[in-house]
């Protein structure tokens, strides 16, 4: 099986360093991006397998980033999982009408993201 390629977008570096070990840990390559013009750009170059983006973006907001991918019939299919603190229905509500496949609360379980990409990366497969 080859390497997943994951892209990674949070503008908090730290968090971002730690969820990059777990992936790699896991058998991933991790793509990181700290804000949303670049994972846009990064999205666009490297076509992920799977993209775990953050709402709160500094140039621009995941809703932004997701919708854009979405209307993009080249990168449509890739899974999104919104990654945030922003718990609300609405929040959510909104990731999913942005095309997002998942939403992730942080703090959050890293058992619970990797459980969440081996999930969506077998649904992608399966298309």
């Amino acid at each position: 099986m080859d390497e997943k390629r994951i892209l990674l977008v949070d503008d908090e570096i730290e968090l971002v360093e730690m969820v990059k070990m777990r992936l790699e840990a896991g058998g991933y390559e991790v793509i990181t991006a700290y804000d949303g013009q670049e994972a846009l750009n990064k999205a666009k170059r490297v076509k992920p397998d799977l993209i775990i983006l953050d709402i709160m973006l500094p140039k621009m907001d995941g809703y932004k980033v997701c919708g854009l991918l979405k209307a993009d019939i080249r990168y449509s299919k890739i899974p999104i999982i919104m990654f945030s603190a922003k718990a609300q229905e609405e929040d959510m509500k909104l990731g999913e009408e942005v095309g997002a496949q998942s939403y992730v609360t942080k703090p959050f379980e890293p058992q619970v993201l990797l459980s969440k990409i081996t999930e969506l990366l077998k649904q992608s497969e399966g298309k």
